[in-house]
């Protein structure tokens, strides 16, 4: 963990450049190795092609984040580095959103440890 997840409307997917988004996103979370392990950031993103927005009456579109990370980090650090990621996707979308009705949000979720099942040997890369 973290795991990273980005859903976003198929009508801005020749502009938003989203894979450059997702190495923005993973340069927050790695510089963060203190709460992250390196080998477990993982990010994926999902196009959305059926979706509806406010009225339906515009071409509006969305883009929205969710971070997943288990249970343990303090409310400082968990705000720090949310409201790092949502600067970074701000900043990533900031000409797209001033040329056209854009929303964009990003959620944190929390979980247990327990009830998780992992066996990832990327970790072993990063041990020193």
């Amino acid at each position: 963990m973290p795991h990273f997840i980005l859903e976003y409307t198929d009508n801005i997917a020749k502009e938003a450049n989203i894979h450059e988004l997702l190495r923005k996103v993973h340069q927050v979370l790695i510089s963060q190795s203190d709460l992250f392990p390196i080998g477990g950031i993982r990010s994926r993103a999902i196009e959305l092609k059926e979706y509806y927005v406010a009225d339906g009456t515009e071409d509006d579109a969305f883009v929205h984040g969710t971070l997943k990370i288990g249970a343990g980090r303090s409310e400082e650090d968990k705000k720090a580095v949310c409201e790092e990621i949502f600067s970074v996707m701000k900043e990533h979308f900031s000409a797209l959103y001033e040329k056209r009705y854009l929303a964009l949000s990003l959620e944190l979720h929390e979980f247990s440890e327990s009830g998780t099942y992992k066996h990832n040997n990327i970790h072993r890369r990063y041990q020193t």
